[in-house]
């Protein structure tokens, strides 16, 4: 499939469902970007793959000049309408991380959890970071790693799509990978962390993630009942049987890369 279709695709699956609650799930990530980070009143700030704003949320209320960009229209909808129940003046755009409609040298932070790792073409949203960091900028970036609990997951639901990515988000959490992606641009430190999520059960976590998550969703969606069904036990059953919290119900270890850069 070319990137483009593929691209067009990912616009609708990632808002297919009410991401917020999955979002939600990601607190102690966006803190650490938002704590490293450190956005001041008037640094110009992006948020990429910003999804429903939660990042670009916490850099403006600490008054950063924010602007979010997203592919999926409905999550950039989201976004604004949270923002203006929130009283927060922050610039969201639908746009594509490849191929930014942005000035180059134009932010002062730059920052992406679990987003723009799901791009296809790796390479061309590398140049898109560096072009649009200015001078002795800073990035922060969560991205999920193979090895852990994310990769676990995707890997739990691969033999239920009909074809592979054409690349892996997981590269994005490879440490060589990321050198060669972006330690010509930018001077590196990665750190390894781990974000957990609690759940009463298999059940509740199946429910969740299939009503909420739009990779999860749309692969959900498209199978036939018993298709579908056979998915259903099959998470249900890993999840209990490898995170299990010791009271009955699971605790989901995430493990994950903090990529911390400054420009060159």
């Amino acid at each position: 499939m070319a990137n483009e279709e593929l691209k067009a695709r990912q616009s609708v699956m990632w808002g297919n469902g009410p991401y917020q609650r999955i979002t939600e799930k990601l607190t102690d990530c966006h803190m650490n970007i938002i704590d490293r980070l450190s956005p001041l009143a008037g640094v110009a700030y992006l948020d990429l793959a910003c999804g429903t704003g939660a990042v670009a949320e916490l850099a403006a209320a600490a008054g950063a000049r924010v602007t979010g960009v997203d592919l999926a229209p409905g999550m950039v909808e989201t976004a604004k309408q949270r923002a203006a129940e929130l009283g927060l003046d922050i610039d969201y755009r639908v746009g594509d991380c490849e191929n930014l409609d942005l000035p180059d040298a134009s932010f002062d932070r730059v920052s992406s959890s679990c987003g723009v790792m799901f791009a296809p073409d790796h390479e061309a949203t590398a140049r898109e970071l560096a072009r649009v960091t200015k001078p002795g900028g800073r990035l922060a970036m969560v991205n999920w790693t193979l090895e852990g609990g994310v990769g676990a997951m995707f890997r739990l639901m691969a033999p239920f799509q009909p074809a592979p990515p054409p690349s892996s988000p997981f590269d994005w959490g490879n440490e060589k990978r990321l050198h060669e992606l972006l330690g010509a641009a930018f001077d590196l430190t990665i750190e390894e962390h781990t974000s957990t999520v609690q759940q009463d059960s298999g059940e509740e976590y199946w429910q969740l993630f299939s009503t909420s998550y739009g990779p999860t969703k749309t692969l959900v969606d498209s199978l036939a009942d018993d298709r579908r069904e056979e998915l259903h036990r099959a998470w249900v059953e890993f999840f209990e049987r490898e995170y299990p919290d010791g009271h009955g119900g699971i605790a989901h270890h995430r493990e994950y890369l903090l990529v911390l850069g400054t420009r060159r």
